[in-house]
């Protein structure tokens, strides 16, 4: 569980990373940044730093921060009644960021899981994007990505974001923020 002052310090950092990509925040967009440790406890090695911009029946747009060699945890968009789940797009703004999906097997991944959290990885097709590198991923698809040695920002474009439906592979994810005062 991160304390109120991690969270701060996450949000800071985080902002300008965004602004030194060139990504302008509104004060109340800086403020509102969402830090997911996804309940793990160490946000350095398994987070993500997140900005909403829109989130409608149709449409999501967000910026994702990732610190240097942070994971976002391997997980999958289900079909949630008669949508079959999230499309999503994600294009490098700023950094290096490894995403990997199913397919032929990276023989030397650039990246590795964090330690412990090993076997809850299954997926290794590695898809490297650069600025200006952009990669779509499928409903129901399982993903996971790790930034660079000096962090990214990355812009997702998607259908409806319905994070809470999100299937995690390690089991002792939990999705929704929590905050310790």
């Amino acid at each position: 569980m991160l304390t109120d002052r991690q969270i701060r310090d996450a949000r800071e950092v985080a902002a300008v990373m965004l602004a030194g990509a060139g990504i302008k925040l509104t004060r109340n967009e800086e403020s509102s940044i969402e830090i997911a440790d996804f309940g793990l406890g160490n946000l350095q090695a398994s987070g993500l730093e997140i900005v909403v911009y829109v989130n409608t029946a149709r449409c999501c747009a967000k910026e994702l921060v990732l610190f240097p060699r942070q994971t976002c945890p391997q997980h999958l968009h289900p079909a949630v009644g008669d949508d079959p789940g999230k499309e999503e797009t994600f294009r490098c703004r700023w950094g290096e960021v490894y995403l990997y999906v199913p397919g032929d097997r990276t023989e030397n991944p650039a990246c590795r899981p964090p330690l412990g959290h090993e076997a809850h990885y299954t997926v290794w097709h590695e898809v490297k994007l650069l600025p200006g590198d952009q990669y779509t991923i499928d409903p129901g698809t399982p993903h996971w990505f790790q930034s660079g040695d000096h962090g990214a920002v990355v812009s997702e474009f998607s259908t409806t974001s319905r994070d809470e439906y999100d299937i995690f592979q390690d089991p002792a994810i939990v999705r929704v923020p929590t905050t310790n005062k």
